[in-house]
């Protein structure tokens, strides 16, 4: 069993190595685990930029498909996509070098909301009518433009 900082308590680890690099400790740092860590974090913006993406697409999509559903599922639905449209957009915001990740992140986020929007389209009730799989596209009906348009909706 591993008996490092990194591996005791990650956060003091990560105040010593900011320490570290402040002082110019260079030889001094742990370069194995934050080569690891700034690896797994340029991942992690990545990933929450595709999740954001899902989301805000499975929502855009029953907007599309299901527009005979109640007001309050429609709300929700609304609600759903302001909320994570703005993720997306301060994702690309906050780091801007992701707008050349973006249409890969949409293509992989796509396949993943049609998934998400025919199982939750399936789990409708109060005599929701259940669209079929077909209604839904198998590519993105909508533009980049559309998707980050804070003021589209998928209608």
């Amino acid at each position: 069993m591993a008996n490092t900082l990194y591996d005791r308590d990650l956060q003091v680890w990560i105040e010593q190595t900011i320490e570290q690099l402040k002082k110019r400790e260079f030889e001094s740092l742990d370069t194995e685990h934050l080569i690891e860590e700034l690896t797994d974090l340029g991942k992690s913006e990545k990933n929450a930029l595709k999740s954001n993406l899902k989301i805000l697409l499975a929502h855009l999509l029953k907007l599309k498909v299901q527009n005979n559903v109640p007001d309050s599922m429609q709300a929700s639905w609304y609600s759903s996509a302001i909320e994570h449209r703005q993720r997306v957009l301060d994702n690309l915001a906050d780091t801007p070098s992701l707008n050349s990740f973006l249409l890969e992140a949409l293509e992989k986020a796509y396949a993943d909301a049609r998934r998400l929007a025919i199982k939750e389209a399936k789990l409708a009730k109060f005599g929701v009518k259940i669209p079929a799989e077909s209604e839904y596209p198998l590519t993105c009906p909508f533009s980049v433009e559309q998707i980050l348009d804070e003021d589209f909706y998928g209608l």
